[in-house]
Formats: structure tokens, C-alpha cells, sequence
């Protein structure tokens, strides 16, 4: 079980321009951040971050990571729509359009985009399509 997930961003105003909008398609809303440092989104409460956006403690240049994806949860296919379209609105590049994925499985019904930074995020939802 995965307590939080952290990806790295060299520009976090551009990070939130991008994901507030973005993560509100799947339910998540800022919780805590640090301007210029850090910004955290989650659905639980101030000190309960879900997924984080950090510039690097190194001080070195973050770079999006070969093969590394993020997946969020969606509660409907129509929240999954919105998310890509959300993405593609405020910076995002098209990185699997929405729809269903059934080598995941038979409802899985995913969207992949490329963030500012070119980290790989997904919303998928595995719920039936509503009759």
C-alpha cells in the first residue's frame, strides 16, 4: 500500500498551473505547499498529501523518469474524459486518449498524459459503463 507518491518539478508555479485543475477531475485539491518548494494534493485533510510535486533536495535539475507513471483514480468515465481534456487545456500532451484499455482488464477505461515536465500521469476508472 502506497502512502503518498512524489514526482519531481523545476517549476512548481507551472506544477500547480497544471495539476490543480487537473487533480480536481479526480477529486484531489491542494492540502499544504511551500511556494517555490513543494505542493501537495489530497482529499483528506491538510497533512495528508496523496501526491506531492518537489523541486529536487539535491538542487539538481528534476528529469521525468523513463517508465515511471502516476495513475489516479477516477469515480466515472466521464471524470476520466474531463481529466485528459483538463490536461490538454492547461499544458498537457496527449499520451493515450480516452477510452478502454481491455489488455487491463474488461471495464478499464484509462487516459495517459504527458505533464509540463514530461512525467506520465493516468486517470483510470474500472467501474461499468453506466446502462
Amino acid at each position: 500500500m502506497l502512502d503518498h507518491v512524489s514526482l519531481g518539478a523545476n517549476d512548481i508555479a507551472r506544477a500547480r498551473a497544471f495539476y490543480a485543475p487537473v487533480l480536481a477531475t479526480v477529486g484531489l485539491g491542494v492540502v499544504h505547499e511551500a511556494a517555490g518548494r513543494f505542493i501537495d494534493f489530497g482529499a483528506a485533510g491538510p497533512l495528508n498529501p496523496e501526491f506531492s510535486l518537489e523541486t529536487p533536495t539535491d538542487g539538481r535539475s528534476a528529469t521525468a523518469g523513463n517508465g515511471v507513471h502516476v495513475a489516479f483514480s477516477a469515480s466515472s468515465r466521464e471524470a476520466v474524459d474531463a481529466f485528459h481534456a483538463t490536461a490538454l487545456r492547461n499544458g498537457g500532451r496527449c499520451a493515450g486518449p480516452p477510452g478502454l484499455r481491455p489488455r487491463y482488464g474488461a471495464h478499464y477505461y484509462g487516459a495517459f498524459v504527458f505533464d509540463p515536465e514530461g512525467n506520465k500521469i493516468e486517470a483510470v476508472c474500472h467501474g461499468e459503463e453506466a446502462a
